[in-house]
């Protein structure tokens, strides 16, 4: 077997690595994931008795990421036909007996499942570890337990640990960056890096240096935290054309609220901008009577309307009353995507949007009052608005999401 496979250059110290913790830290575009994909095709098909487990805090993430990026890389190299690749439950199985599965550590039942694992062929020798900040360092020690017992003289044990970096207090940085370990190497790329990176990346990168240079620093160069204060800064006050038939797409937010502010805003999309055409805010209305404000004020029906999902009746009521209201589901992390969503993009907001500007003025990350650091989760506050523009753009960033994936 001679699988043909470009490696990058950048990577090369890691591939000729043999200790027993390695942790790539990489900014977005890198190229960390794919890499370390092929890196362990080639491993698994040179190396009888060595298996691999693939794993995300939520198992059914691994289909989307290290199950795809597995599957493509196995593609790339020509060595299909020697593997068999089953999607339920997933697993691939190499001719020579190595085997690649997919576990999550979402709660105690999938924590004894991993410590029941076992091979028809070889032991368990590789831990991939994708989007490794959602883990805990209790996850890890209980992964890490499980590489134990004689190897052959040429295999050895080792867990990866790949991501994207997140608050500098997190415990990675703690645990495998600010101290000296003999079993640990470390290593860190940026899309600058990655000699598969196409020019239209590069220049996307460029345009988010200019529009947010805070969320550039930790996104694109992979610098620990957050930089700055504030959550977004590219955005800015205009007068937006309000007739949604006049961008690319169009889609409704809604938070829920009673005491607090219910807030509906119209978001129009075009050529990879955000416009916010219009707003409601107001407090103690029921949903009658909200309904009736939103037809005084023409909010289309025509346009799907993304609401909060903890209010189901809610959301039947504006059904029934021929709005295109469907719930956004709340997954974990989904926060922190939809944030990183609008820094990717230029933001306008219609002047008379006064309560989202207000908001967004007042939007901040929360701040260790002993250290000053900054947490990569906002402050509490008042965000209705800003809830309402995170759910109108849930349809864009997740057909974004697929798209990618298709790719």
């Amino acid at each position: 077997m001679s699988p043909a496979v470009r490696f990058n250059e950048a990577f090369r110290p890691v591939h000729e690595c043999r200790k027993r913790y390695v942790v790539l830290k990489g900014g977005a575009g890198s190229g960390k994931s794919v890499d370390t994909a092929q890196f362990y095709i080639l491993r698994l098909m040179s190396q009888p008795g060595r298996n691999l487990m693939c794993m995300r805090k939520s198992e059914t993430s691994n289909r989307n990421s290290t199950f795809a990026v597995l599957e493509g890389a196995i593609r790339r190299m020509g060595v299909s036909k020697y593997w068999e690749i089953t999607r339920s439950p997933m697993q691939m199985k190499c001719k020579n007996g190595a085997s690649i599965i997919f576990y999550g550590m979402n709660d105690a039942r999938q924590r004894e499942k991993i410590k029941s694992v076992t091979f028809s062929k070889g032991n368990l020798t590789d831990i991939w570890l994708e989007e490794a900040t959602e883990f805990s360092q209790e996850d890890v020690e209980i992964l890490d337990d499980r590489l134990r017992g004689e190897l052959p003289e040429n295999l050895f044990y080792q867990i990866k640990l790949t991501f994207n970096p997140v608050s500098s207090s997190h415990w990675i940085k703690k645990v495998f960056f600010d101290r000296k370990d003999s079993d640990v190497f470390t290593h860190s790329t940026t899309y600058l890096d990655n000699a598969f990176c196409d020019k239209a990346y590069h220049r996307r990168m460029q345009r988010r240096k200019k529009l947010d240079p805070q969320g550039y620093a930790v996104y694109a160069l992979g610098e620990w935290g957050e930089t700055g204060a504030n959550v977004l800064y590219n955005w800015e006050v205009r007068d937006n054309d309000g007739n949604p038939e006049k961008y690319d797409s169009a889609a409704i937010g809604q938070d829920f609220g009673f005491n607090h502010a219910n807030a509906i805003l119209t978001v129009g999309f075009k050529d990879g901008d955000v416009y916010v055409l219009n707003e409601i805010y107001v407090r103690e209305k029921d949903t009658r009577e909200l309904i009736e404000l939103a037809r005084e004020r023409g909010i289309s029906r025509r346009i799907t309307m993304y609401c909060d999902s903890a209010e189901p009746d809610r959301i039947r009521t504006w059904r029934t009353a021929g709005y295109r209201a469907v719930p956004v589901s709340k997954e974990k992390g989904s926060i922190m995507a939809q944030i990183d969503y609008l820094k990717s993009r230029r933001i306008y907001i219609d002047s008379k949007c006064s309560n989202l500007i207000r908001e967004l003025r007042g939007w901040r990350w929360q701040q260790d009052s002993r250290s000053g650091e900054y947490y990569d989760e906002p402050a509490p506050g008042e965000d209705d608005a800003i809830a309402a523009l995170r759910y109108a753009i849930e349809g864009e960033r997740k057909s974004r999401r697929v798209r990618s994936v298709k790719l």
